[in-house]
C-alpha cells in the first residue's frame, strides 16, 4: 500500500500551475493594472526569463485550460485574465486592444525526453509525465490532425535505429498521442513495467504475450507477458532531423 501511495504522490497533478505559469499570471495582471491592455508573448518571456516564444505560448494555453485566461488568435495582445492565483474573478477596464492578424499554422508540443528505438531505455528515478518542459517543438498542424492542439500529445527523441525501416531514425523526433490501449500494427511508446524500461515498436497482440516488433531487419522482436507492459501512447507523426 504504501508504494502504491507513493507513486500516486510522485505523479504531478496536470492541472495544478507549475511555478513559472504562476509568474506569468502574476505579470499579466500587474502588466494589465498598470497599462490597460495585456502584454505581448515576447513582453511576458522577458519578464520571467524564458528566451522561447513557444514555451511562453505553451504555458499561456495551460492557463487558459485552467480558466484563467481567455486568448483571441488574432489579436497580438488578445489576452483577457479571467481570474487571479487566488481564483478570484478579476475585473480590469481594457484601454485598447492592438489587432494585428497572425498566420500560424503550426502547433506547441512539449518535449518529454527519449525514446529508445534499439534496446529499451530505462527511465530516471521519479519520471513524470507531466513536466514543465524546457523544450517546446513546433510541429505543422495539419500532421496531427484532429489531435492539433490536443493537451493529451507530447514529443520525444528518438535513440536508436530498431525503426528505420519505418523511416524512423537515430535523433528523430516523434509526437505521442497519449493513450494506454492499441491496435495490432500501431507504433507505440511502452513502459515495461518489470525493467522501468520503455522502448518504440510496432504492437502486436499474441494470446498471453505483447510481440514489440523492430522495423529494423537486423534485430529480433521482443516478447513480454502482456500484464507487464503498459501502453504510454500512439505515434502520429514523426519529424525527420536531417
Amino acid at each position: 500500500m504504501a508504494n502504491t501511495e507513493s507513486k500516486r504522490t510522485s505523479r504531478r497533478d496536470p492541472n495544478k500551475l507549475s511555478e513559472r505559469q504562476k509568474k506569468i499570471l502574476v505579470f499579466i495582471e500587474q502588466f494589465l493594472k498598470r497599462n490597460g491592455y495585456p502584454p505581448t508573448i515576447r513582453e511576458i518571456g522577458e519578464a520571467v526569463q524564458i528566451a522561447s516564444t513557444s514555451v511562453v505560448n505553451y504555458n499561456l494555453n495551460k492557463l487558459v485550460n485552467g480558466s484563467y485566461l481567455e486568448r483571441s488568435p488574432d489579436v497580438s495582445r488578445g489576452l483577457r485574465l479571467l481570474k487571479n492565483l487566488n481564483n478570484e474573478p478579476v475585473e480590469i477596464e481594457y484601454s485598447h486592444e492592438i489587432r494585428v492578424i497572425e498566420a500560424s499554422n503550426v502547433t506547441p508540443v512539449p518535449m518529454l525526453g527519449k525514446i529508445a528505438a534499439g534496446m529499451p531505455l530505462m527511465l530516471p528515478e521519479n519520471h513524470s509525465f507531466y513536466p514543465d518542459p524546457d523544450e517546446i517543438v513546433e510541429v505543422p498542424s495539419p500532421l496531427l490532425g484532429r489531435y492539433a492542439n490536443s493537451d493529451n500529445i507530447y514529443a520525444l527523441r528518438v535513440q536508436g535505429d530498431s525503426m528505420v525501416d519505418a523511416l524512423v531514425g537515430d535523433r528523430d523526433i516523434i509526437v505521442v498521442q497519449r493513450q494506454e490501449t492499441a491496435e495490432n500494427g500501431d507504433m507505440v511508446a511502452v513502459l515495461l513495467e518489470d525493467s522501468n524500461e520503455t522502448t518504440l515498436k510496432y504492437f502486436y497482440r499474441e494470446g498471453k504475450l505483447i510481440r514489440l516488433q523492430p522495423a529494423n531487419t537486423t534485430m529480433d522482436p521482443i516478447l513480454v507477458d502482456a500484464r507487464r507492459v503498459k501502453i504510454q501512447g500512439r505515434v502520429l507523426a514523426v519529424l525527420r532531423q536531417l
